[in-house]
């Protein structure tokens, strides 16, 4: 009986093969006698954070922040990108937050995001507007120390899609080789207290076709970090 069983168990669901092992092949190292590098070609502000001056956390609650508010003051804080410079149309804009109406539809803050990314318990925010009058947008996480806001990640892309899934943002930007894109994963890192780059990878998108998009990293501004592609 118990053979009778095991011969109907394997008729049901036997192993079925995939075919052969490719065999596996080591790596090979480069280049033995080049000296290793000691420092970054460039910044990207990967452990960048800062203090968001002039604007307070009441009862350390940061639902209670006005999300229009901090993007005013990154604009304040940067008059050479949103004044005088690319990115006057999101500063002209700014007028037309909170307004009613078709009016109220240009204004460029995105809709706010509340989630845990430090694993600290609380809510942090994860803060979106757009950088006009070209097609790039700023994403930025805050959190609170003490009743204070402090931004821990800053980037900017011609965004097609942003996630948060547990402690990390992803970010999805077009590319320029079609069928193809940009996906970027900026993980919390409890020793550097910030957002850190863990992935960038370009990766199929069954197909789909995007236009050039412009680099992110043409006028960035002062308090973002520029992507390293």
């Amino acid at each position: 009986m118990l053979a009778s069983a095991a011969v109907g168990c394997g008729d049901a669901g036997e192993l079925q093969s995939a075919g052969s092992t490719p065999t596996a092949i080591s790596p090979d190292k480069l280049w033995p006698d080049l000296t290793p590098a000691s420092s970054p070609a460039f910044d990207i502000g990967e452990v960048d954070t800062e203090v968001v001056n002039g604007i307070t956390v009441p009862d350390g609650d940061i639902r209670k922040v006005d999300p229009v508010a901090v993007v005013r003051q990154e604009i304040a804080g940067h008059p050479g990108d949103y004044v005088k410079g690319p990115y006057a149309e999101t500063a002209r804009r700014m007028a037309d937050c909170g307004k009613s109406g078709t009016r109220g539809t240009r204004c460029p803050v995105l809709k706010a995001y509340y989630r845990d990314l430090t694993g600290d318990g609380h809510a942090d925010l994860t803060l979106g507007f757009r950088q006009l009058p070209g097609n790039l947008t700023a994403v930025r996480v805050y959190t609170v120390r003490k009743n204070r806001l402090v931004q821990v990640m800053a980037y900017e892309d011609a965004v097609s899609g942003v996630e948060l899934a547990g402690r990390s943002v992803i970010i999805r930007a077009p590319s320029e080789v079609a069928g193809y894109e940009y996906r970027l994963q900026w993980t919390w890192d409890q020793q550097q207290r910030a957002m850190l780059l863990t992935h960038d990878e370009m990766l199929r998108t069954g197909g789909r076709k995007h236009s050039p998009r412009p680099s992110a990293s043409v006028t960035p501004s002062a308090s973002s970090s520029a992507s390293g592609r």
